[in-house]
């Protein structure tokens, strides 16, 4: 008698190859049978007209807070993910000291826009160390499995202290406090290593991040001990931009180069993504990296299977008129309030004559991209779309037809009285997206051609992060429903669904190491996914307060997940999370 029988579902067990109708057989959380006549179980599922996968494993996410208090881990279980691996971009809470608390909740609140008041909140902090860290999550049970990074900006932060965010470089006194505690966190099973370089990130209080005052000799310090413990990844978020001086792509990729090659032996991987302002950086950190691999290391390229995209609207973090005098007048009130206000002609008339003030700068938590693009928004309203969540589905692949400035244009209006109207639109609960990042030349022409990259992987979701103005923990969910189905049916290049699976999931499980997930075999837990393909389907982002000290975030509606398996366990039924709670921490070097 089998624990559980899924029957007659199409399987694409992860290799890439086409998928074959078969039975799949689960005892004590593991795969012990695929074929057909494979006996009775306590629990049957007729998968029949269905996929069947195994689990996603994001690699790319942000619950370093959120896993501490909440056992659902919603988003990122509603779209097929049964592993997440978190403490990405440096950033996270572990290791620690009782005094640097709040230094680290206003640091993941203006890197990763996470309600500070949450995260005061709903963090337990029963740990110091990074070991103590892990210790936590284990003993607590939840939907999905994690598996965490141990980030650079706190190590920074224990071993140095306030030096750590007052652009001081370590000594080796403090690179070597800091490989000692990376070792520690190594042998307790930590993934890998983080670090994060992007000018985008800034604390709450608009400093820099600690990481990224990080030389040369610290990160390869830091890359040395990964490698000395024989497992776990490295991973680097790198702009590559010139916004601070003395800054070039050539100085800030020679410090990768230190980094990965300094880990040599240990794969490692770089965020990758095309942006406005530097448009051929992507193909220059391509070339770069294939030269880097071609001599023997093994760096992998985290990609985004759409834009890398904003959410704007008066109820979340950003907004296109949110630098305007009027409007920062009345900032502070309710968004009813707001809205209320803004209804009234004469403040619209007032509003709409005055030019925006900057955000940015010294002690604000704005980055400097935010006042660039309000300064810009004339042109940029290009590349705009409202999402009118009563049409319940998102275009994330439009033409300037549809955006705020082709509307404006059709009504004869300027692009700041359109994007006004908008945002009052739904009682001021309207969304705007906006692409920043893959959406240069109006396509995803240079998209597929990063996710064609053999050396590909599907990252960048940031689940449980920007939760006021991104939505991307669908990225598993699109990358199926757009690229293997909806955009070949319109004529589009595309990827085919064997590939999309192989990369979501054997794919991630091998960069990670971790050889018992990742496809469906005899021997494999019973991670899986069964999927009414055809239906898969993303709806409007809505925004709901249920974060803790009532913060807000941005979910995402989805439909086609019949059923997603952790462990054999079903913790989510027709879409909907289920009471199962088998999730728990993966360790890397002690798990299989």
């Amino acid at each position: 008698m089998h624990d559980l029988l899924i029957k007659n579902g199409t399987v694409f067990d992860g290799s890439g190859a086409e998928g074959q109708v078969a039975d799949i057989a689960v005892k004590d959380g593991v795969i012990i049978a695929i074929g057909s006549d494979l006996g009775q179980a306590a629990k049957t599922l007729d998968a029949t007209g269905h996929i069947v996968t195994p689990g996603f494993i994001d690699l790319h996410t942000h619950y370093d807070g959120q896993v501490s208090w909440d056992a659902e881990l919603q988003p990122s279980v509603n779209h097929g993910v049964t592993t997440a691996v978190m403490g990405n971009c440096g950033v996270g809470f572990a290791p620690c000291r009782k005094e640097d608390r709040d230094k680290l909740i206003r640091l993941m609140e203006g890197v990763e826009d996470i309600p500070g008041t949450a995260l005061h909140e709903g963090l337990q902090w029963n740990w110091e160390s990074f070991p103590e860290y892990l210790d936590a999550l284990d003993a607590m049970p939840r939907t999905i499995d994690v598996a965490a990074m141990i980030p650079h900006d706190p190590l920074r932060v224990f071993a140095m202290g306030d030096r750590a965010v007052f652009n001081q470089p370590a000594n080796d006194a403090d690179i070597a406090e800091m490989e000692r505690l990376v070792s520690e966190a190594m042998e307790a099973g930590a993934i890998g290593l983080s670090t994060g370089r992007s000018d985008f990130h800034k604390s709450s209080d608009g400093d820099w991040t600690p990481a990224s005052e990080a030389g040369k000799d610290e990160l390869e310090g830091l890359a040395r001990a990964v490698a000395a413990s024989g497992h776990g990844v490295l991973q680097a978020v790198n702009d590559f931009d010139m916004v601070r001086p003395g800054e070039t792509f050539d100085t800030e990729f020679a410090l990768m180069e230190a980094f990965f090659r300094a880990g040599a032996g240990r794969p490692g991987s770089m965020s990758l993504m095309e942006r406005d302002f530097a448009p051929d950086d992507w193909k220059n950190i391509i070339k770069r990296t294939e030269e880097l691999n071609a001599d023997g290391l093994d760096i992998s390229f985290q990609v985004a299977p759409r834009a890398i995209g904003a959410i704007n609207g008066l109820n979340c973090t950003f907004h296109p008129i949110m630098g305007h005098p009027s409007y920062i007048a009345i900032a502070h009130l309710s968004l009813a309030e707001r809205v209320e206000r803004m209804r009234n002609p004469a403040f619209k008339a007032k509003l709409l004559s005055e030019a925006p003030v900057q955000l940015s700068g010294d002690d604000s938590p704005v980055p400097p991209l935010v006042d660039m693009m309000i300064a810009t928004f004339p042109k940029l309203a290009e590349k705009v779309f409202p999402m009118n969540r009563h049409e319940g589905s998102v275009d994330y692949e439009p033409s300037s037809e549809s955006s705020i400035a082709g509307l404006a244009r059709d009504a004869g209006v300027s692009v700041w009285e359109m994007a006004y109207d908008l945002l009052l639109e739904d009682d001021g609960h309207a969304l705007f997206y906006f692409p920043v990042y893959n959406y240069t030349h109006m396509n995803y022409d240079n998209v597929l051609t990063m996710m064609r990259h053999p050396k590909a992987l599907p990252g960048l979701s940031d689940g449980g992060a920007h939760v006021g103005t991104i939505c991307d923990a669908s990225f598993p969910t699109y990358l199926l429903a757009h690229w293997t189905r909806d955009r070949l049916q319109r004529g589009k290049p595309g990827i085919t669904l064997p590939r999309a699976i192989q990369m979501l999931t054997a794919d991630a499980a091998d960069y990670l190491g971790l050889s018992d997930r990742g496809r469906i075999k005899i021997g494999q837990r019973a991670d899986l996914n069964i999927i009414n393909y055809e239906a898969l389907s993303l709806g409007v982002p809505v925004m709901v307060k249920d974060l803790p000290a009532g913060g807000q975030r941005l979910l995402q509606p989805v439909e086609g997940y019949m059923a997603t398996f952790v462990k054999g366990e079903q913790v989510i039924a027709n879409d909907k999370v289920t009471e199962a709670r088998p999730g728990r921490l993966v360790r890397s070097g002690v798990n299989p």
